[in-house]
């Protein structure tokens, strides 16, 4: 008797949820960076396990929305929880409860939905014993089916996760082919490998206001090998932000293109010719058609 289960994983920025997303799923799927608001668009992970199929939606930190791509992203973690057999709050116990959680918590109340609270980052706490207050917290503000206190960076408790969730799976046909990792296309994956590199080596502002769009993905022979050609843009705000991401005589983009690179092959499987480009789009965060054009942040 196959099974479904689908989970939204929800939280504040830079909870750990696209670190949990990779670990369950066991390949990596989603982008991960120290700088918040790193996940715009939700991203499905897929884990078949025996006749379960469990479904992961990593979804965008929740955040307040200053910006119409901020807007797009509230609404893809609104939406996402309304439909799911369960959904797991990502919290971190080394922050104070925020709003973000609050407001989380409020919009499961509404829908009724079971959550598993998942307390990451435990072995950053110098003491244990901190950790009965905020369970306590959390308890007194909704029923959460499961409280599990987890590292997912020390893979501390994780391993009874999917015992926890997957009891909420139901009877039914798998959704997607039991060998795939993610829904997403190859395409997809790449840019967010480019702007993942992006974040690692740019420490100001500026990595919130790119975004990435494959314009050419092209697969040709060379030799007995496969070779991929790909053509990457980099959209920016501001053409001073143009110079930053390319750097002095190209070394900060050579750097990009080249941790990009080795990583795209890895998912590819195959040699990789890689060509990054930089464009100004003035503002584009505010900028609709923008924003759609390049299936930045999907609902």
């Amino acid at each position: 008797m196959t099974k479904n289960a689908f989970i939204a994983i929800t939280g504040r920025p830079n909870a750990g949820k696209s670190s949990l997303t990779n670990l369950l799923v066991g390949e990596k799927i989603s982008i991960v960076s120290e700088k918040p608001q790193t996940t715009r668009n939700r991203i499905n992970g897929v884990l078949t396990k025996g006749e379960t199929q469990f479904v992961f939606i990593d979804t965008p930190g929740m955040l307040r929305a200053k910006t119409k791509l901020a807007e797009h992203m509230v609404k893809s973690v609104r939406s996402s929880v309304e439909d799911v057999d369960v959904a797991i709050l990502m919290a971190d116990v080394t922050k104070k409860m925020s709003g973000v959680e609050q407001e989380l918590i409020r919009s499961f109340a509404q829908n009724g939905t079971e959550v598993v609270l998942l307390l990451n980052k435990i072995d950053l706490l110098k003491n244990k014993e901190e950790l009965l207050p905020i369970i306590e917290e959390y308890r007194g503000l909704y029923d959460f089916t499961e409280i599990i206190p987890i590292s997912v960076k020390r893979r501390i408790n994780t391993d009874g996760i999917l015992q926890a969730l997957e009891k909420f799976a139901v009877e039914g046909e798998h959704f997607f082919p039991d060998d795939i990792a993610t829904d997403r296309t190859e395409r997809f994956l790449c840019a967010e490998i480019v702007r993942e590199k992006i974040l690692w080596t740019m420490q100001q502002e500026i990595p919130h206001g790119t975004a990435v769009d494959i314009e050419s993905f092209k697969t040709r022979q060379k030799g007995n090998a496969e070779l991929i050609d790909i053509g990457a843009v980099i959209i920016c705000e501001k053409n001073s932000h143009k110079g930053m991401i390319i750097g002095k005589g190209g070394e900060r983009l050579k750097e990009i293109g080249t941790m990009a690179r080795k990583d795209i092959e890895e998912l590819l499987g195959c040699k990789v010719n890689l060509q990054l480009f930089v464009k100004v789009k003035e503002d584009w965060r505010n900028r609709e058609n923008i924003i759609n054009e390049y299936n930045i942040a999907d609902e």
